[in-house]
């Protein structure tokens, strides 16, 4: 189970991408689990363990309301059990909705998400699939 990750939010994906799956494997051991150059996701396993997504940061600008240039560059992802119950406990506790609950088929076929802001401003995807 993926309990939290960094998700690193790329404005040139393909250069990144390229960059990411020549030195992840030799470095950590890690190994290509989805995605291609051609974006807009990828990721890299560990053994079972999320070790490092990538994804257009324009893209995540698109959901999250972040301007593309000079927003958002990472946020933590979180995979848990109920997205929408999550995200309430993250409200109660100071964290600042960005965007709610929804299914995101596009990025799995049965993938909820919801993000949420920390006190100070970071980006956090809590994640179910």
């Amino acid at each position: 189970m993926d309990a939290l990750h960094p998700r690193l939010l790329a404005g040139d994906f393909t250069a990144a991408f390229r960059f990411y799956d020549a030195v992840l494997p030799e470095l950590i051991g890690a190994e290509l689990a989805r995605g291609t150059a051609d974006g807009p996701y990828a990721s890299w396993d560990v053994g079972a363990e999320g070790a490092l997504a990538l994804i257009e940061r324009g893209a995540m600008a698109a959901l999250t309301g972040s301007a593309a240039a000079g927003g958002d560059r990472g946020m933590l992802v979180s995979r848990v059990a109920d997205v929408a119950a999550g995200y309430e406990l993250c409200l109660q506790h100071g964290g600042q909705p960005v965007a709610g609950p929804a299914a995101r088929p596009e990025w799995g076929p049965t993938m909820r998400t919801a993000h949420v802001r920390d006190p100070d401003g970071n980006l956090w995807e809590l994640q179910s699939y």
